[in-house]
């Protein structure tokens, strides 16, 4: 078996575990009276819902042996960052976080295994693009918009999905400077797999020469 075909299944896979992961615990939430749309108010559930559907695409590509495009690339890299800052987030500042009815293999599942191997299918097959700051810049505008939606619904509604943006637990000096952390992160993790992912392909083009 081929590494591409070998990706390709493990692709398959994991973005087919993630939907089943995601939607088995929705479920459970609206047995349990939860609002839906507080369910995809979490960044954690719309990264994994996004990543799931960038690893079946780009299988797919591969299935109707199609080449790779910019645009699965920049799906990728838009990916991969979203779900490196879930995977440290999670990790530094809610691992302890009461997390209700979620389950515990769907906890693994969406905040350890889907981050750690969207940033190893990066690594494993790195960009055939040049990017750069413009794509980079790319990679702000959904957490940037994010927080907008949930800090003016949160103000509106009285509920935020995560402790560290809500002003009635820290203020709103500590909210902002969650936000300005989330910031640095996303610019951090953008700039860090963006140099990580170009060098592995310009090695991986010099060893094809």
């Amino acid at each position: 078996m081929t590494k591409c075909l070998l990706l390709t299944l493990l692709r398959l896979l994991l973005g087919l575990i993630a939907l089943i992961a995601i939607f088995s615990q929705l479920a459970i939430q609206i047995h349990n009276g939860f609002s839906i749309l507080n369910f995809f108010s979490y960044f954690t559930n719309l990264s994994n819902l996004f990543a799931a559907a960038v690893l079946l695409y780009v299988a797919s590509r591969v299935f109707f042996r199609r080449h790779t495009s910019d645009l699965s690339d920049q799906a990728r890299y838009v990916s991969v960052v979203n779900m490196a800052v879930v995977g440290v987030v999670f990790t530094v500042l809610l691992r302890g976080v009461d997390l209700g009815s979620l389950l515990p293999w769907i906890n693994v599942m969406l905040h350890y295994v889907m981050p750690c191997a969207v940033v190893l299918d990066w690594l494993l097959q790195p960009p055939r693009v040049k990017f750069g700051i413009k794509q980079i810049l790319i990679c702000q505008v959904f957490p940037a918009l994010y927080l907008v939606y949930v800090l003016c619904r949160g103000h509106n509604i009285g509920w935020y999905p995560y402790p560290f943006l809500n002003p009635d637990k820290g203020g709103y000096g500590g909210v902002a400077m969650s936000v300005a952390g989330i910031a640095v992160a996303f610019f951090s993790a953008s700039w860090l797999l963006l140099t990580v992912g170009q060098t592995l392909s310009r090695r991986a083009a010099v060893a094809h020469h």
